[in-house]
C-alpha cells in the first residue's frame, strides 16, 4: 500500500503480485473500497516495496503532467464478472474522448443496462487509470463521480475531452 500526492489530491494504492487493484483519491470512499478489494483478494493491505506501485507513480506523474495517454501498469481487476467487463471496456475508452453509459452497455451486449453499467463504474477501484471519469450521461452532462465532479471535470480538462462536451 502507498499514498500518493497527486495535483487532484492524496490517493491510496494497493497492488498484488499480479499487478495494482486499488487506486483511489483520500476521502469517503477509501475506506468501503479498501475492506471491498481486501475480501476479494484475501489479504490485508500493507505497506512495502512493489515494482507495480513504483511503474503507477512514475506513470500517474506523466499523466498528470500530460505525458501519459495509456497507463502500461499492470492491473489486477479484482470484481464480479460483470464489473470486470465493465472495466475492460472502459480501457478502451481513448484519452482525450468520452462515451456514455448506453453507449457502453450496448458495446457489452447488454441494451439497457445502462444503469447496471453506471454501478459497475461506479464501483471502480482503479480511479484514473481505468477510466470511469470518461463516461458521460447521453445529453453529455458529467454524471456522478465517486471522487466527486470536480475532479471528473479536471481530468477530463487535463484530457482535453471537457472542450469536446461543450
Amino acid at each position: 500500500m502507498r499514498r500518493l500526492a497527486t495535483p487532484l489530491g492524496p490517493m491510496v494504492a494497493v497492488a498484488s503480485e499480479r499487478g495494482v487493484c486499488l487506486l483511489e483519491f483520500a476521502g469517503p470512499r477509501l475506506a468501503a473500497q479498501l475492506r471491498r478489494i481486501e475480501a476479494r483478494v484475501g489479504a490485508r493491505a500493507r505497506a512495502g516495496r512493489s515494482r507495480h506501485l513504483d511503474r503507477l507513480t512514475s506513470e500517474l506523474r506523466a499523466y498528470f503532467r500530460g505525458r501519459l495517454r495509456a497507463f502500461r501498469v499492470p492491473l489486477a481487476l479484482v470484481g464480479t464478472p460483470f464489473q470486470v467487463a465493465v472495466w475492460r471496456r472502459l480501457l478502451r475508452v481513448p484519452y482525450g474522448t468520452t462515451s456514455t453509459y448506453d453507449t457502453l452497455a450496448r458495446r457489452l451486449g447488454k441494451p439497457g443496462a445502462q444503469r447496471a453499467v453506471g454501478r459497475a463504474n461506479g464501483d471502480n477501484p482503479l480511479a484514473v487509470v481505468v477510466p470511469c471519469h470518461r463516461l458521460v450521461g447521453s445529453d453529455g452532462d458529467l454524471r456522478g463521480y465517486g471522487g466527486g465532479l470536480w475532479r471528473k471535470r479536471r481530468l477530463l480538462e487535463i484530457e482535453g475531452a471537457l472542450a469536446r462536451l461543450q
